[in-house]
């Protein structure tokens, strides 16, 4: 089981940018692939954007598609979400989370962080 705490949440405004963090220990991130995720109040969570396990390849949700950005620093066992241009559709609390097996659904997911706070007001 790998250990995951985001970091980087806050409020900020439409149109900004903000960097989230995900830091892994316990096990060797490059035996993961790592996601994204977000929960809305009285939302399910829903996939945000996954990276494999060398980083060579992502995917995004279409709602992000263009605006976030995800990164992987292996030896420093780190995941970044770099989102730009938030709106306030965009609120919600951000999981990190760790999968053997190449996934964009939560059931894919065994290991997940507690979460940040991301608020854009408009």
């Amino acid at each position: 089981q790998v250990h995951l705490v985001e970091s980087g949440g806050g409020l900020v405004q439409a149109g900004v940018s903000l960097r989230l963090s995900c830091a892994a220990s316990g096990r060797t991130l490059s035996d993961y692939v790592m996601g994204w995720f977000r929960q809305a109040p009285g939302k399910e969570r829903e996939f945000v954007a996954a990276i494999t396990w060398s980083g060579s390849m992502s995917d995004y949700a279409d709602s992000v598609v263009g605006r976030f950005t995800i990164s992987r620093d292996n030896a420093k066992g780190t995941v970044t979400l770099q989102m730009d241009n938030l709106k306030p559709e965009d609120t919600a609390v951000y999981y990190c989370a760790a999968s053997s097996m190449w996934s964009t659904s939560t059931q894919g997911y065994n290991d997940w962080g507690q979460g940040t706070q991301v608020t854009v007001s408009s």
